[in-house]
């Protein structure tokens, strides 16, 4: 059996989650979660229960609703407010979920409105936490989360997260960082991805420390809870690239950020600039960690070892981790340079994809989960990701390039406030190397000869770009990634 939350079998009066103002104890927390837990449908005889619809605000009515699925043993399947009506359409028929989590004063839309519906909280305060027994427990295959993709090849796809592999990535990823009950987690991200929603709530809740989500991020926001008593920043590179911009005039964002235990990046890859100007405005190094809805967490910068700028670290505990060539020949360099496919086995991994058992076999080579992602491995074990397989592996005149270097490089230029690179098709070179830039100064933007003859100075004239486009602003998600295919 896998229990989630031994704090909540033991609650005390210590701060469990604080949204806002809103702030729950775990003593709270265990009695609002064990009574809705009650109300909703559970698995019969040891079975899996059908999941239930989470509308993933990020308030404390959504911590509320997944803990208290978990601890019923009943999926929940996060909602993204801003989703789309085609691909909620698409969620719903898939997962099929018996009713919808949401708070009283949230207006659902199409295909979530004509479900049954339970406010997360109840409308007075429950006294205790009666009734939780039987709570708490369930097999480490049963499923706990089902998390869609982003579906950019095709729909998204339902990512079946075991309770077993929540556990395991959780309590890896405290002995990487040495995570305890004395932490604060510091956040806003948002509570419908793994990053925010695992790491940065049932990560604080497991190792029975406190949540403290900040709303709509800033790094004022960030840097004032920090400053309260936060030990640990989560965020995404977009995040740490404005308090790199805030710190280096603010000296309370500053302060706030050299006073944190860790400072923790992920969602993509951190670029080297961001890490510069961070470590020289705090004295603190940002740590990496790599991770995917599939497999969870697979690599981190350690909190004892030494700091690795431009890597994501060693593989976790229990967590296999391999390079392979396209033929399927393992990768044995560790020069940081040979470029290879990155597979992954381990308890952190998903069982499934929801209704598609052909993407499922596809995914894997044995034991092992395809990524996508392709990277490197240097001599100290340490991994570094160049990207997406599919969109920043560039194959030009015989050469293996990685967009990320040359987008570190050309970051690293004073005019350039923010960069993509991708492949072209060429008839000469296979592809060739294309640099989407926005220029600090749009009235005055960068030559794009000397931006070609900067990275060529900086890396090799071979991953020099071919060709410089400008433009207002880089097309993101929720999570801060660059949307590449949308820049062809």
């Amino acid at each position: 059996m896998t229990t989630l939350f031994p704090a909540l079998a033991r609650p005390t009066a210590a701060t469990a989650l604080r949204v806002g103002t809103d702030s729950l104890s775990y003593t709270q927390l265990a009695a609002e979660t064990a009574a809705l837990a009650r109300r909703l449908p559970r698995p019969a005889d040891g079975g899996a229960a059908g999941p239930v619809a989470v509308w993933a605000t990020p308030t404390a009515d959504t911590a509320v609703a997944v803990v208290a699925a978990l601890r019923a043993g009943v999926p929940a399947v996060p909602v993204n407010p801003r989703i789309g009506a085609r691909e909620l359409a698409h969620l719903t028929a898939d997962s099929a979920p018996s009713l919808v989590l949401a708070a009283p004063g949230e207006e659902l839309p199409g295909a979530l409105a004509g479900l049954p519906r339970l406010a997360p909280r109840p409308q007075a305060p429950v006294a205790d936490a009666a009734g939780g027994e039987g709570l708490d427990a369930g097999g480490p295959e049963h499923p706990a989360l089902i998390i869609y993709t982003s579906g950019t090849t095709g729909p998204p796809k339902g990512v079946v997260l075991p309770r077993r592999a929540l556990a395991s990535t959780l309590d890896a990823l405290a002995e990487a960082w040495q995570w305890s009950g004395a932490d604060t987690v510091v956040h806003g991200l948002p509570l419908f991805h793994v990053h925010g929603l695992v790491l940065g709530v049932l990560g604080p809740l497991r190792r029975g420390g406190t949540v403290r989500h900040v709303g709509r991020f800033s790094p004022d926001a960030a840097a004032e809870a920090l400053a309260a008593g936060g030990t640990m920043l989560f965020g995404v590179p977009t995040m740490y690239h404005r308090l790199a911009e805030a710190a280096a005039s603010s000296p309370d964002v500053s302060a706030a950020l050299a006073g944190a235990r860790l400072l923790v990046s992920g969602s993509a890859p951190l670029p080297l600039p961001d890490h510069q100007r961070l470590k020289a405005a705090t004295g603190r190094a940002v740590l990496e960690r790599y991770g995917l809805t599939e497999t969870l967490m697979n690599t981190s910068v350690r909190a004892d070892g030494p700091p690795a700028p431009g890597t994501v670290g060693v593989p976790l505990p229990g967590v296999g981790v391999r390079l392979v060539e396209e033929d399927g020949t393992e990768v044995t360099a560790r020069d940081g340079e040979t470029i290879g496919e990155i597979q992954v086995r381990g308890p952190n991994l998903f069982t499934h994809y929801l209704n598609r058992p052909d993407a499922t076999a596809a995914a894997f080579d044995g034991p092992w989960f395809r990524t996508g992602d392709m990277g490197t491995r240097d001599a100290s074990g340490a991994f570094r990701i160049v990207g997406r397989k599919s969109t920043d592996l560039i194959k030009s005149g015989g050469y293996k390039i990685g967009a990320g270097e040359i987008e570190n490089a050309l970051l690293a230029h004073p005019e350039v406030a923010e960069a993509a690179v991708t492949g072209v098709p060429d008839p000469d070179l296979g592809e060739r190397v294309v640099a989407w830039v926005v220029a600090r100064d749009p009235l005055a933007p960068p030559d794009a000869d000397d931006l070609a003859g900067h990275v060529a100075r900086e890396l090799a004239p071979h991953k020099r770009p071919r060709e410089v486009r400008f433009l207002g602003a880089l097309p993101r998600n929720d999570m801060g990634k660059v949307l590449k295919r949308e820049l062809a």
